[in-house]
């Protein structure tokens, strides 16, 4: 098996794990220690469950997107595991929220702020966050713009296998960074867990399209 097949299994475990473990301990009477101790909508839980899910709604949408463009079977299987790895965690964290009772769009935080003071991470604010130009939809480090998802999307064989492995490489550059904040900062233990889960199996499939990049002529991008 795979490193990126053991990778996306390992994540897809530990989500479900965590994710029932999250909605036992969400379950207890109002006055029990764990109710009293549910996230607030400006929370590090809260915002890295409504930012992650956003950045995983466009991996999913790469990958597939590379999928119906390539008839390269590597490339192909990384891409499904990446899009059931990030759809079944995109769902956990979107549950959460619905347990916590707090809504899936904030309003009044932008997105990362609640990322400050998150070790190498502080002092990010407003939309710089740490250098990062929001522009052309993309909302946070690693995200592609529109215009880069229209070019994957016109994209055909190895042209489009190598523009998917270096945008996704950068998504994973900027997930792995949110993650770790998270790591930093979450205090609920289910979705801190899962936060570190994502930087493991992360660093692992960059390891991986650095490779597919190379076998192809090509390199991550700047």
């Amino acid at each position: 098996m795979t490193r990126t097949n053991w990778a996306a299994i390992t994540a897809v475990v530990l989500a479900l794990l965590f994710a029932g473990a999250a909605t036992v301990a969400s379950a207890g009477p109002d006055d029990s220690p764990r109710a009293a101790a549910t996230p607030t909508s400006d929370s590090p839980e809260a915002g890295f469950a409504r930012d992650m899910a956003v950045h995983h709604q466009q991996a999913v949408e790469m990958s597939f997107l590379v999928r119906d463009s390539t008839d390269d079977e590597e490339v192909r299987r990384l891409a499904y595991d990446i899009a059931n790895t990030q759809a079944n965690q995109r769902g956990m964290l979107l549950g959460w929220l619905d347990l916590w009772k707090l809504p899936k769009i904030s309003t009044d935080q932008e997105p990362m702020a609640w990322m400050a003071g998150a070790g190498e991470h502080a002092g990010m604010e407003g939309m710089d966050h740490g250098g990062h130009e929001v522009r052309d939809g993309s909302l946070m480090p690693g995200m592609a713009t529109k215009t880069e998802l229209d070019t994957l999307r016109s994209a055909k064989g190895k042209k489009a296998e190598i523009l998917y492995l270096q945008l996704m490489t950068d998504h994973h550059i900027g997930g792995v960074e949110m993650a770790q904040g998270c790591a930093d900062l979450c205090e609920v233990e289910t979705e801190r867990a899962l936060a570190e889960g994502m930087v493991t199996a992360q660093q692992s499939e960059l390891d991986l399209m650095a490779d597919l990049l190379k076998a192809r002529g090509a390199k991550p991008r700047a």
